[in-house]
């Protein structure tokens, strides 16, 4: 019933993925959402991102970031840590995760989505047919709408997990 919204898996935190071992799976573009996925909400570049995205290149990843946020914020970390990025995405709608694949030059099969929602992040980037990992958020300061939803998610995530066998 909830699979939809289920994301191919999950790790505690976006710095523990192994990219470099999906690199060697064919992975190419990494899509990111920004905030509470690589920083706490509303938080600037810190140098743990900026080393990391650094490290994603240095692999040899494309990397987008995909925010449904207003341009400042948005660009404002883009421009701290080196990558391109989308605002005001829409997400989960399929025509931001499409776009990003576009200006990275990659498809479906070679590219990997990274966020801490699922009824945004991982719904949008399943129903766009690109593999997706969920990350624990990093600071539990959010806004009301998504205190919300989290509600929410929590129920999905009990149904997640015990089909996980977790």
């Amino acid at each position: 019933m909830f699979a939809c919204f289920y994301p191919d898996w999950d790790e505690n935190s976006t710095y523990d993925i192994d990219f470099k071992g999906l690199y060697e799976k064919g992975y190419r573009g990494v899509i990111f959402d920004v905030d509470n996925t690589l920083v706490p909400h509303g938080e600037p570049a810190d140098e743990r991102a900026v080393s990391f995205f650094a490290d994603l290149r240095e692999l040899g990843y494309q990397t987008m970031l995909l925010s449904n946020n207003k341009e400042p914020r948005v660009k404002g970390f883009a421009d701290s840590v080196g990558s391109d990025y989308i605002y005001k995405a829409n997400k989960p709608s399929r025509a931001g995760y499409e776009m990003a694949m576009e200006r990275m030059g990659t498809v479906k099969e070679t590219t990997l989505f990274v966020g801490d929602q699922l009824f945004t992040d991982v719904w949008g980037a399943k129903r766009t047919g690109i593999l997706s990992c969920l990350v624990k958020p990093i600071h539990p300061k959010e806004e009301i709408q998504i205190v919300l939803k989290r509600r929410l998610e929590w129920i999905v995530l009990y149904f997640y997990r015990k089909k996980k066998g977790k």
